[in-house]
């Protein structure tokens, strides 16, 4: 075998085959595992050889031009990045995609329909096989229509004539858990601190928390319910806890929120758990666990969520032409993350 020749720039096919002494037919035989090549033995140890040695990486993208596969899935994150979530959710997304040899092409958008477009297009552009398009906070999307160029999942979202298969957490059964676990200890003047946006997670736990009400035959009081953005957790609290008939538990839209009625509490020196029990919803790792008392929470199952949006994905691009009548609209259960604030 030749000298290692000594370049600078990316080293090609033809560099493969000159040092292994070989044609660049044999080296490409080689390198996509041809059968009925004959290729001997002893030679594909040589082509690899100068694979290893001259760190040639294969075109991928030609390849997959040639084989009308690229192995690579979009993720495109409507925010979802830039937030606490995006860790789980992301990750759960690209374990599954790793353990089927397929590569996640992630890319953070902002809400303007002219970044949707130009971030759809560049996946698109890059042979991408399947998109999945992730929200921060489950509720209604609007991706482009071209994004069904290709197998399409919606997670933590979904598409009004649900026309896309989609994933997201069951905020109605996480609600009436959270409720029905208060109850069980007790209460029965439970206030709920609701989010004030448009966003369906915010109408689905107040579905909950009435329904976990009225199965245990306590009067829905309106009274007892404020909204109030995800800043303003101490306003609202103190909205409720400065009845004089206060409610004796709080269940709270989200844990950021829940960091807000803690300090509430506390400036109308109260206790919790003694005087007020609380639990959140979403449990973030850097709020739950750190306030004092830990914050009991409902649990976002982002990382099986993002497994789930990969499986349905790939399933869906190994038959690209077959659509189904109805697509899969599925939730997945919200786990009850027992502290010490109830």
């Amino acid at each position: 075998m030749s000298p290692k020749p000594q370049r600078s720039k990316r080293p090609s096919m033809k560099d493969v085959a000159e040092l292994a002494g070989v044609s660049r037919t044999t080296v490409s035989f080689v390198l996509n595992n041809v059968p009925d090549s004959n290729i001997p033995p002893a030679t594909q140890d040589r082509v690899w050889t100068a694979v290893e040695e001259l760190g040639y990486r294969p075109n991928w993208m030609a390849r997959g031009l040639r084989s009308q596969r690229t192995h690579t899935i979009g993720f495109i994150s409507d925010v979802v990045a830039t937030t606490p979530h995006a860790t789980h959710m992301i990750q759960g997304a690209q374990d599954l995609a790793w353990e089927h040899q397929t590569l996640l092409l992630l890319i953070n958008i902002g809400d303007s329909q002219e970044m949707k477009m130009a971030a759809v297009n560049m996946m698109l552009d890059r042979q991408v096989e399947g998109i999945i398009y992730a929200t921060m906070y489950h509720r209604e999307a609007h991706p482009p229509e071209i994004i069904k160029e290709v197998p399409t999942v919606m997670l933590d979202c979904y598409v009004k004539d649900h026309s896309l298969p989609s994933v997201v957490p069951d905020d109605v059964l996480g609600a009436y858990t959270a409720v029905s676990t208060l109850i069980n200890k007790g209460h029965t003047r439970i206030g709920y601190l609701q989010n004030d946006g448009p966003v369906d997670a915010a109408k689905l736990r107040f579905k909950g928390y009435k329904r976990a009400l009225a199965e245990n035959d306590i009067p829905f009081d309106e009274s007892l319910v404020t909204a109030v953005s995800d800043e303003h957790g101490y306003d609202g609290a103190m909205t409720l806890l400065r009845r004089p008939d206060r409610p004796s538990a709080l269940f709270i839209f989200n844990d950021r929120m829940a960091m807000g009625a803690y300090d509430a509490v506390r400036n109308l020196n109260l206790s919790i758990p003694t005087d007020i029990a609380i639990i959140g919803f979403d449990n973030q790792e850097l709020i739950a666990p750190a306030l004092y008392p830990a914050l009991t929470t409902m649990e976002l199952p982002h990382y099986k969520m993002g497994c789930w949006a990969v499986e349905q994905l790939l399933k869906l691009m190994e038959n690209p032409d077959v659509r189904p009548q109805t697509a899969v609209q599925h939730k997945i259960e919200c786990p009850l993350i027992e502290r010490s604030s109830v």
